[in-house]
């Protein structure tokens, strides 16, 4: 191309195309954003670790700042615990030493007297040959940790009382579970009667087993240990199950109540109840009772099996 006025020929001039946008690859990409991150979290940690070593140089100097302070000779007692100041006010009163007035001061739950009347058993009892009347029952009355307890059982034969035993008890909450008890015993009935010191535990074990453990010691070196328990099996809501055994020891025999020494008789029995209430159920249930050792020979002398399955039926209530 030539120029019309110099005739120098002139080149075109250059036009510059824009570059094309160069793509990286997704891998390549992926690196670099990996590598911005590494950066960032060393540059976070190292400032971590700066305000990390400036506190601990910070507490250093504080130290030797105070050399004569010794953390474990101050007496930190009158910090927590021990007796109060004279002008603490009343916890029961309200704050700003404000009291109830005319207004009777409320009533934890652990301060009021409550009583109970359980009776476990009340049954008739069906055996091979002879029928009778058993009963078993507990009443409590007091509060949450102290309170007085009354155990009876006992059977009723020909219209007779035929054998008893009855507990008055002092029970003290020993865990959330279990109580203490302390008392006296009473054994009566046909056969000469006995009076026994008694010591023993009751509550509920794991797996929701009632336990009931209790040991005496009577006049004349007689010793004796009993135990129960039973479990609750709920099959519906109102239908129960409840199986139950029950063993007695003695240290020695006693030939006036016809008992022998060690274990002396064993009963293990299922029970089926439909509460109608909570407070009242029927029940109907089987029982196998034995006796052993020297009570099984007073047993067979008098004339009676040793080892007897029977029949009950009865009633469960309380309130």
């Amino acid at each position: 191309m030539t120029n019309n006025r110099t005739g120098i020929a002139s080149v075109p001039p250059l036009i510059m195309k824009p570059a094309m946008p160069v793509s990286l690859s997704p891998t390549l990409s992926r690196k670099r954003a990996r590598g911005r991150t590494n950066r960032c979290a060393s540059f976070t940690l190292m400032l971590i670790t700066a305000a990390v070593l400036a506190l601990g140089a910070t507490s250093v100097r504080a130290e030797e700042a105070m050399p004569g302070m010794d953390q474990g000779a101050m007496d930190h007692g009158h910090m927590q615990g021990g007796s109060a100041p004279p002008d603490a006010r009343d916890p029961h009163a309200y704050s700003g030493g404000q009291d109830f007035g005319p207004i009777p001061r409320p009533r934890m739950g652990d301060e009021e007297n409550f009583g109970s009347l359980l009776i476990d058993r009340l049954e008739r009892v069906h055996a091979r040959g002879n029928s009778s009347t058993a009963y078993e029952l507990q009443a409590r009355f007091g509060r949450d940790y102290d309170r007085a307890v009354l155990k009876a059982e006992g059977d009723i034969d020909g219209g007779k009382l035929h054998d008893a035993h009855t507990e008055l008890l002092w029970g003290h909450a020993l865990a959330a579970y279990w109580d203490t008890q302390l008392g006296v015993r009473y054994d009566s009935g046909t056969a000469p009667g006995r009076g026994w010191l008694s010591f023993g535990i009751q509550g509920l074990a794991p797996y929701w087993f009632e336990v009931d453990a209790t040991a005496y010691v009577g006049t004349q070196g007689r010793t004796a240990f009993r135990f129960a328990a039973e479990y609750e099996l709920l099959l519906t809501q109102k239908l129960v199950l409840q199986p139950r055994m029950e063993a007695n020891f003695y240290g020695r025999g006693d030939a006036a109540r016809a008992l022998g020494s060690g274990l002396s008789d064993l009963a293990v029995g299922v029970r089926l109840r439909y509460e109608i209430r909570r407070e009242f159920a029927p029940y109907i249930g089987v029982e196998q009772a034995a006796r052993f050792g020297g009570t099984a020979d007073y047993a067979r002398a008098a004339g009676e099996d040793a080892n007897v399955t029977q029949v009950v039926a009865g009633v469960r209530f309380w309130y």
